[in-house]
């Protein structure tokens, strides 16, 4: 097979002789590095993409992505479902309330839905139909983490009060207040069990003070709530809100750890990198009589160059290869290796969620094909710069 001559005498280098022990060590412990980081960052990244995925399915998987305020949508509902990204829209409003029982009180976000229209939470319900919340019947469906918290079960009496609406009674202004009925209890297994309750759409109306016919806020479902930025423009921002403000900031979190483990992980690639810096120096000081004879034969500067460019590069690929074979097969099978060796990082039998993204895969190969290449340039040039008659005077 045909190969140039700078990448036949870069891999007679990679190899190494085999008297020349030390110098193969430094090289294999370069390749290692690389494979040792490029497998550390696809692992760690495929599993906090995992937790991304999990959040995003949880949480903004049942929570309102957007919602356009009341009298303020400038087109019609249908209209707003041609929008991109968007799949689903229906009416609701929402208000922040206190729920009390005999056992204590919590506050929460009270949202008035319409049962007919499609809701996220009907999958997670544990017990009671979201059918139950039929209007002037003041039916309330919580969270198990609520319903725990204030000892409820399904039939019990509670009272929301509403803190954005109030009443004047002989002993003052008090909030507007009324008892409901615990019509269900839902399971998302995230801190919306604990904040989150659901009413009818019109008794939440009555409720604020307000008529039934102006509860008209709508609310947006989208394919991807990340593309949450595309559609904010078509809508008056003093009429928008959206998931960002509720769970903006817990996404941000976990952005800024995913990037800095990256970060960090990423370091390894570049240890390996100097590793293969200082393997290529060896060569150059080793083989300074070998590149005066070739340039004496005719061989050019940029030949030169392009062998030790080669030499380190090719070590960059095999290291990138192996640590992504290695990297992609460790992170789509890491619970079953787990469980080979007893560990269980969550407890309770839980499996890390992992999601291998063959983009972000691709960079981290990219990453470390072109910190290879970078880090063979000082030495490739200072090989380059050795003059024939010098390396050879004493040979």
């Amino acid at each position: 097979m045909y190969q140039p001559l700078s990448v036949f005498i870069g891999l007679r280098y990679l190899r190494g002789r085999s008297a020349d022990r030390f110098g193969r060590f430094v090289s294999s412990m370069s390749t290692a590095g690389i494979a040792i980081g490029v497998l550390a960052l696809i692992t760690v990244s495929s599993v906090m993409n995992g937790f991304e995925a999990q959040l995003k399915g949880r949480i903004l998987g049942v929570l309102p992505h957007a919602i356009i305020a009341n009298g303020q949508l400038g087109s019609t509902p249908s209209t707003i479902e041609q929008w991109p990204h968007v799949v689903d829209t229906a009416p609701i409003k929402t208000t922040d309330a206190v729920i009390q029982s005999r056992n204590g009180l919590s506050a929460g976000l009270l949202e008035g839905i319409d049962p007919k229209a499609t809701e996220p939470l009907a999958s997670h319900l544990l017990q009671g139909e979201m059918s139950a919340l039929r209007p002037g019947r003041y039916q309330v469906m919580i969270g198990r983490a609520m319903a725990s918290e204030l000892q409820l079960r399904v039939g019990d009496s509670v009272r929301v009060m509403v803190t954005s609406a109030s009443r004047f009674t002989p002993i003052g202004r008090i909030p507007a207040q009324r008892l409901f009925t615990v019509g269900g209890i839902f399971h998302t297994g995230t801190d919306v069990d604990n904040q989150l309750m659901l009413a009818n759409i019109e008794d939440v109306a009555k409720l604020s003070g307000i008529s039934p016919n102006q509860a008209n806020d709508l609310r947006l479902f989208l394919d991807d709530p990340f593309a949450i930025t595309q559609l904010k423009p078509k809508a008056d921002p003093a009429t928008w809100t959206d998931w960002r403000r509720w769970r903006g900031e817990l996404f941000q979190a976990v952005k800024m750890e995913k990037n800095m483990m990256s970060l960090m992980l990423s370091l390894i690639i570049v240890v390996a990198a100097f590793n293969i810096i200082s393997a290529l120096i060896m060569v150059v000081m080793e083989k300074q009589s070998e590149v005066a004879i070739l340039k004496t034969l005719g061989m050019k500067d940029r030949d030169i160059v392009a062998v030790f460019i080669a030499q380190g590069s090719l070590s960059g690929l095999v290291g990138a290869a192996i640590g992504g074979v290695l990297g992609v097969l460790i992170a789509s099978y890491i619970n079953e290796i787990m469980a080979i060796f007893g560990v269980s990082l969550l407890g309770n039998g839980l499996a890390l969620p992992v999601v291998v993204n063959p983009f972000q895969v691709a960079m981290i190969l990219g990453l470390a094909v072109v910190l290879s290449v970078l880090a063979t340039l000082f030495p490739a040039f200072k090989a380059a710069s050795v003059h024939p008659a010098e390396a050879l005077r004493y040979e």
